[in-house]
């Protein structure tokens, strides 16, 4: 599908993002160069790869944009009012020991709002999308409206460090506190797809601890949510991406009220 200038920016962050899945996909189960970053983690030639189709993508049909890669950094004007924000393979453990539990994250934003992003899924085929204002999954051809539900009680909790709320907020002790186990039932993908599940109703919250401000990981997941209609707010209630202070994205506002209650009691614990 080829893009040009007139097309709409929502259907440019989906063939972008199907682009790198096709890459992910290509190149799943070979024996992958791996380039260290920080202790830890680590990236391949397979994100290397896939952010290199994603750019193409976008600056084939977006010259002017600024873009921020996982991978390549920035580029563009550092104050431009568009830049496109690009995590080609969200959950890269997973994928080297292969799992085929990733995503595939391409975001637009605008000044302060993001105003279209899509998250594919490489090996379930389906590209979650949103023009900032309503949410779609997009499966063999056909796109279907985003529904929250908080029916399955599955919350997903990211692990990974940083944990810049600790001591006050440490996800691991979320999943050992007796009032969540009553509630809810744990998963851990380690992978913001989980955040495009929320929107889906495939998951009923997702939670995390970080700075999730201008995070080429996390854009894309948190304006899904939004525009399918979740409550989505910092560890504490307040406006995500305000600061290092995490997020609960979850299907219904009470099920996000009743996650903000387990993380007081977190804090207040300590005091």
């Amino acid at each position: 599908m080829s893009i040009i200038n007139g097309d709409s920016d929502a259907r440019l962050a989906v063939t972008a993002a199907q682009a790198g899945a096709a890459v992910v996909r290509d190149l799943y189960g070979g024996r992958l160069a791996r380039y260290d970053k920080t202790a830890g983690d680590f990236a391949t030639e397979a994100d290397h790869a896939a952010e290199r189709a994603i750019l193409q993508v976008l600056r084939s049909a977006r010259p002017d944009d600024a873009v921020t890669g996982e991978e390549s950094g920035r580029s563009g004007a550092a104050d431009a009012h568009r830049r496109w924000l690009v995590d080609p393979l969200c959950g890269t453990l997973n994928y080297a020991v292969r799992t085929m539990l990733v995503g595939v994250n391409v975001a637009l934003r605008e000044g302060a709002r993001v105003t279209a992003a899509a998250t594919a899924d490489p090996f379930g085929g389906a590209v979650f999308w949103t023009d900032g204002e309503t949410a779609w999954v997009r499966e063999d051809g056909a796109d279907e409206r985003l529904t929250p539900s908080a029916e399955s009680a599955l919350v997903d909790v990211n692990l990974d460090p940083p944990f810049p709320n600790a001591p006050g907020f440490q996800a691991a002790r979320l999943l050992a506190d007796p009032g969540f186990a009553a509630r809810f039932r744990p998963r851990v993908i380690s992978s913001t797809l989980a955040l495009a599940w929320v929107a889906a109703g495939r998951r009923a919250a997702y939670v995390t601890d970080g700075d999730l401000r201008d995070s080429v990981h996390f854009a894309a997941g948190i304006s899904l949510c939004r525009a399918a209609g979740c409550t989505v707010t910092g560890l504490h209630g307040e406006p995500v991406l305000s600061g290092a202070n995490g997020l609960v994205a979850a299907a219904d506002a009470e099920t996000h009220a009743a996650l903000l209650d387990l993380v007081k009691h977190q804090t207040d614990q300590l005091g």
